[in-house]
This record gives structure tokens, sequence and C-alpha cells, in this order.
């Protein structure tokens, strides 16, 4: 997966070839592959439903967008598949064709496991859905990368508004939080309608947590296995957040200019999902992204304990299932709410805004005037406050004052009949 770099932060998920934006992808040194060998490689058609699901569809009008390195539209596997990109890099072409960074591979590794269209009936690298489209977005990680985090924002906002139901970011910020710009944007994409699958990450590649798009509320993460089916120790990561697990290890893809490698990762069990996606869409036409995300987490073979959990989440992904089930409507987003979530923590974290200092008020004179109801404060007749404060007072002392004043006539009165007696 592909980790998103900046002066401090941003990484994207390891890349199977070690690209995840950054991306994400187990960063494990590529290695040729045969031609000859490549589709009986693809051990994950079989496995997880995908063959069994074509009977049904193979993801016919449902365009997936490839936010990454860049997708090399003009290997054989790939032509005529990618239909519109761009590139928010400055360092790509303007078709998002051209691959970039260290990590060039990345991108078209990518987009073959989600669309490939072989070379032949049996030959050639053939993708989860061979008859979806692509939008190649291609976008810059490395250290001189200009702000990568606006790359990201802007990058999902295109792929919304240029025809994407699904979206892959087979890469991590590294961080479980985003910037506020990221909200607005995976927001528009939810709003829209639009399906957003992005990689757990690799421990392999230093993602010992998932991370940042994973972590956003409503973000369908992928987790990954190995060929038996088990958590992958290097190429995955855990994290409460994870929806689905797929495979992750033993993963063939298309190079760039043609050619074939292994790659690790969950930069590739990403794309698996997407092409998942992309055929429950095409299967179903007019479902719901909360309904499709239902039908993948729902469908998925539960593993471990608990389920879901932070390392399969809702367990195994089965493509023939997510496609063929009956599955009850939603009217949420299984995976969590993004707009909730930025009501309740966007609040939470706003600086506190300084108050402007009380103005004095200037002091008024009362102007006598002639009371019109009783009890009235108009500066003459006591207030209610002042009888309290002094009018109480003053009467408790004056009765005690009479008191001893009483007292002490008596007394001399008193004192002057015993003198005349004597």
């Amino acid at each position: 997966m592909r980790r998103i770099s900046r002066p401090a932060a941003l990484a994207v998920v390891a890349l199977a070839l070690s690209i995840l934006l950054a991306p994400v992808a187990l960063t494990v040194t590529a290695q040729p592959a045969r031609a000859d060998s490549l589709r009986a490689r693809e051990y994950w058609l079989d496995d997880y439903g995908i063959r069994s699901a074509w009977s049904t569809t193979e993801g016919q009008g449902v365009t997936v967008a490839v936010i990454d390195t860049g997708v090399d539209g003009s290997v054989p596997e790939l032509r005529g598949v990618v239909t519109g990109g761009t590139d928010f890099s400055g360092k790509g072409g303007a078709d998002g064709q051209t691959p970039i960074d260290d990590d060039s591979s990345h991108g078209t590794l990518v987009g073959s496991l989600i669309a490939g269209r072989g070379t032949g009936p049996t030959s050639g690298m053939i993708g989860v859905a061979p008859k979806a489209h692509l939008l190649s977005i291609s976008v810059g990680f490395g250290s001189s990368a200009v702000d990568p985090d606006g790359q990201i924002a802007k990058a999902v906002v295109w792929a919304v508004d240029h025809g994407a139901k699904v979206i892959n970011m087979s890469l991590t910020r590294n961080t479980l939080d985003w910037p506020t710009s990221w909200d607005r944007a995976f927001l528009y994409a939810m709003k829209h309608g639009v399906v957003v699958v992005a990689a757990a990450g690799n421990r392999g590649s230093g993602t010992d947590e998932v991370g940042a798009p994973a972590t956003m509320p409503g973000v369908l993460t992928v987790a990954g296995v190995d060929q038996a089916k088990n958590a992958s120790f290097d190429a995955s990561s855990q994290g409460i957040t994870i929806g689905v697990a797929a495979p992750s290890e033993g993963l063939v893809g298309v190079a760039p200019g043609g050619g074939y490698l292994l790659w690790s990762g969950t930069s590739g069990a990403t794309p698996i999902v997407a092409g998942i996606a992309a055929l429950v869409i095409a299967a179903h036409p007019g479902i719901s992204a909360d309904d499709v995300i239902q039908r993948i987490v729902s469908t998925a073979t539960p593993k471990g304990t608990p389920s879901p959990g932070p390392i399969y989440g809702h367990g195994l992904v089965d493509a023939q299932k997510a496609v063929t089930a009956d599955v009850a409507h939603v009217t949420s987003n299984p995976l969590g709410d993004l707009s909730g979530w930025i009501r309740l923590h966007r609040r939470a974290e706003a600086t506190p805004q300084a108050t402007s200092k009380p103005v004095p008020t200037t002091p008024v004179t009362a102007t006598p005037t002639t009371a019109t109801a009783a009890g009235t404060d108009d500066g003459i007749l006591p207030s209610a406050e002042g009888i309290r404060s002094v009018g109480i007072p003053v009467t408790v002392y004056s009765l005690f004052g009479v008191i001893f004043l009483a007292v002490v006539i008596g007394a001399a009165r008193h004192l002057r009949r015993i003198r005349a007696r004597r």
C-alpha cells in the first residue's frame, strides 16, 4: 500500500509493490511473473466466488476511479478500459495515465486487478470486473509532493464529478485522523452514492494500525489474508474500522509498459473488493452505495472472534453471494455515518473564539415621575429589594429602640415614687 508522505505525517499504504500512496501495498520486491502461468495464479477468482459471479455480471456499465500513481492504459489488458483521468500531482500526464513516483507500477497493478481484460480467452491478466471501466487519477506522495492532503480531496471530488460509482484508494495517511478538506470531499462522494474502498495498510511496510482514509466512517476498509485465508502478518494491519478481508499475498498484476509482477499487500486486496463492488452495482441497477456495502459485508464468510472484529472485519469477502444473495435494504451506511461524525467531532475540536469585552454602560440617573402602579420601581417608590435590604432592618431596630425607651422611662418613674415616700 502506498503511504502519503508529508513533512511529518502523511503516508500512503504500502504498495504491494510497495506502493500505496503513499499507496497501500505491501512492500515486497516485485518479481516478474510468467505470462503462460499468469491466469493460473489468479487463485482468488475461484476461491472468493468471483468467477461464479460472472455468470450474473462482469461489471458492465460501471466506472471505478483509481486514485493512485497513474494507470497505464496502453498495456494490452487495459486498452479501452481507462476512459478518463487527470493528474493532481503536477508530475503526471494530463490524462492521469503517466505512472509517477518511486512506486510507479502501483497504479497499473491496482487497475489490472480491478478491470484487466486479458489478452485472450485464457491468457493475460483478467480483473475482478473485466467489463468495468476505469478513471485514472494520478497523485504524488513523495517527499517533494505538494499538499498531498489537498490532492486527495480534489481527486475524490473529480472522480465523483466524472461518473465514478466506486473509488479505489490503495493508500493510507498513516494517521487515525484526517484533514477537514477530506470531510467535505468524502461526504460529497457518499452523498452522490459513490462507494469508497480503502486499504487497511501493511505491517510489513510500517503501518501497524489502520490509518485514514480507512478510519473514516462509511468507508469500506479492506484487510488482507494469505492464500490459506488466514490474516496476513506483513501484508495487512488491524483496526476496528475494517469491513472485510480479501487476498493480499501471492498476487499478480500488470506492470506499466506491459509485463507482469508478483506482489503483496492490502493495496491488492482493496481493488479485489472494489471490483466486487462494481459487480454488485452492475447486477442491481439503481442500488444505493449503502446497499452495496451492506451486500458485501453481510454476505462475507465470518472468520475470527469476535465477528465483526479488528482482524477480518465481517469476514472473507464472497463475490457470488454479494451479487446474488437476498439481502434486505438498508437506510444507512452499515460502516458508519460520516456526516454525524463531523457534527460531533469537528464541533468538539473547534478552537474557542475570543469574546469581545463588555461595552461599559453609561450610568443613568432616575428622573422622578409619578408612579402609575403600586410597587413600580420608578426611582421614587421603594422597590421590593429596597424594602428587604433597608426597610426591614430599620423597622426592627426602631422597635427595639421604642421598647428600650419605655423601659428607661418606666424605671425613672419608679425611682421618683420611691424617693417621694421617703
